[in-house]
């Protein structure tokens, strides 16, 4: 039986834009799929988005509320003690399961001040950082710029913002989604290509290694393969999967297609296979 990677980024009840999240059926799916691991990597959110009309008016009505009159969206408090009082739960419904706690922090380099305020942070055990947003015309999420700026521009801004992170001191361990705006590449632009921003995602990487962190194969959309690669000829050491899932039923997705690429790319499960995959040589 193929024992997949564990699941690195999970979102639930307790993200929120998680509105069909639940750690408890998330923790079942695990189960289900013979996962060795789980994290539960909560937003934690500082960024105050600009918000056009007509995104607010496609906006759920709770997550609408929360525009001001000024057009600025402003995110909610993080419910810490609820969310470790459901995972305590959890471990004790799931034995068999390693469940972990954490939080995906986005632009922790805007935040430094807020992220550092945070409740037990340093107590948790999965920190990933990520750029959701850019400060063009804003800031304001990257799927709301699409159609403002050029694509090779925006991507490009993405990747530079990236960068800044990967360089920055702030306390991640892990960084999410090198490939986010992938997601919202529209589809009258042709099947995307790494290859045209090459230099700029070889510099985030190298930074990133050179910082020791991880990278992760997020399997939203499929990593391309190059990325991958790119990370093992960079020094990187590390590579961790997350599925970003918001919902159950989307947990350690496509993760088999995902570990297959990891080991071309030249990583290696664990001595556990709760472990965090490292390099090794390429397949």
């Amino acid at each position: 039986m193929l024992v997949l990677p564990p699941d690195g980024h999970v979102h639930t009840e307790w993200s929120w834009d998680a509105v069909a999240g639940s750690m408890e059926r998330s923790c079942a799916r695990a189960v289900d799929l013979g996962l060795p691991s789980i994290a539960f990597t909560e937003h934690a959110d500082f960024t105050r988005w600009v918000i056009e009309p007509e995104v607010k008016e496609r906006m759920r009505p709770v997550n609408a509320g929360r525009v001001g009159p000024d057009g600025v969206w402003c995110p909610p408090v993080f419910d810490t003690a609820g969310y470790l009082a459901c995972v305590a739960r959890c471990r004790e419904l799931f034995p068999g399961l390693r469940i972990l706690t954490g939080m995906e922090l986005g632009e922790p380099h805007w935040h430094e001040a807020e992220v550092k305020a945070l409740p037990g942070i340093g107590d948790l055990d999965r920190l990933l950082g990520s750029v959701h947003s850019l400060a063009l015309d804003g800031p304001r999420m990257v799927d709301h710029l699409f159609g403002r700026f050029e694509l090779g521009d925006l991507m490009r801004a993405y990747l530079a913002e990236a960068l800044r992170l990967a360089e920055s001191p702030a306390p991640f361990a892990v960084l999410a989604h090198i490939d986010y705006p992938v997601r919202y590449w529209p589809a009258a632009a042709g099947p995307f290509d790494p290859a045209a921003f090459e230099d700029e995602y070889r510099a985030v990487l190298a930074a990133l290694a050179r910082s020791g962190r991880a990278l992760e194969l997020n399997t939203t959309v499929p990593l391309p393969a190059q990325i991958a690669r790119w990370w093992h000829e960079a020094g990187g050491d590390a590579l961790t999967f997350g599925s970003d899932a918001h919902k159950p039923s989307s947990v350690a997705r496509e993760f088999d297609a995902a570990a297959a690429v990891a080991e071309a790319a030249g990583f290696q499960p664990g001595r556990h296979p709760h472990d965090t995959w490292r390099r090794g040589r390429p397949g």
